[in-house]
């Protein structure tokens, strides 16, 4: 199976501006991030799609390739989208992935299993997701539940499924959804020539217009535990992990 890794990274962010290009250790965040998907030998190309000369000459600089996108796209779907309509080795791929750029410790394990849920040829559209143990309200991190077969039901930034009886004798698991996704090229052209839907537009999630427009998403559980940059208060934390691990 051929897959393609697209990496997208802007510079402009709200919380935390030019991120990709902070640094954690002696590495920028985004070199992190390419370098361990593409030692994951798991790809036949891995790319960064910016929006930015700055990051463009960044990933360069360290050996990366990476190509320039359009400063109007509204989100990372979009992004990878056009850099796999400019990639020639993107023109065959089975399945296409958006690796975030802001997941410095990324690795193989969880994204050979999504790689590997497209074995089944039903499954168009697959993404991870992990255990939750605490942090249940907070609504930076997005829940999932999913049906027997472990396609989505439903996303969302409140709390999924609301114990309404809290003497059950079985308490209700929560998965935390992990914004990796894993597309078959044809689909991933489909999703962002799609409308933006009612309940993507309520809760700012751009995957709820999948499922709004009757396209399943299947669900990949994983141990690998979501550590992405999304302030400069993140970076500090990863920074005292990163030093845990060298």
């Amino acid at each position: 199976m051929k897959a393609i890794a697209i990496i997208p990274a802007r510079y402009e962010s709200i919380r935390f501006p030019g991120k990709p290009l902070a640094k954690l250790g002696a590495k920028y965040i985004i070199q992190h991030v390419y370098e361990r998907v593409q030692s994951s030998d798991l790809f036949t190309e891995v790319v960064v799609g910016t929006d930015d000369q700055r990051i463009f000459e960044a990933v360069e600089s360290f050996g990366g390739k990476v190509i320039l996108t359009s400063k109007k796209h509204e989100s990372g779907t979009d992004r990878i989208a056009e850099v796999c309509r400019k990639l020639p080795s993107c023109s065959d791929a089975d399945v296409v992935i958006n690796v975030q750029g802001d997941e410095p410790f990324i690795s193989r394990e969880p994204l050979k299993k999504l790689i590997a849920a497209f074995d089944d040829p039903l499954v168009r559209v697959a993404s991870l997701m992990h255990r939750m143990k605490k942090n249940f309200d907070d609504p930076n991190s997005v829940k999932v539940v999913y049906d027997k077969n472990n396609y989505a039901l439903y996303f969302s930034r409140s709390v999924i499924p609301f114990e309404q009886d809290n003497k059950l004798k079985q308490k209700s698991e929560y998965f935390r959804h992990i914004g990796i996704y894993a597309f078959r090229r044809k689909i991933l052209f489909r999703f962002v020539e799609m409308q933006h839907g009612k309940l993507e537009q309520i809760e700012k999630l751009e995957q709820l217009r999948l499922l709004e427009n009757g396209i399943k998403i299947k669900m990949i559980e994983t141990d690998y535990e979501c550590i992405g940059i999304d302030t400069p208060q993140d970076l500090e934390k990863a920074g005292k992990i990163l030093a845990t691990k060298t």
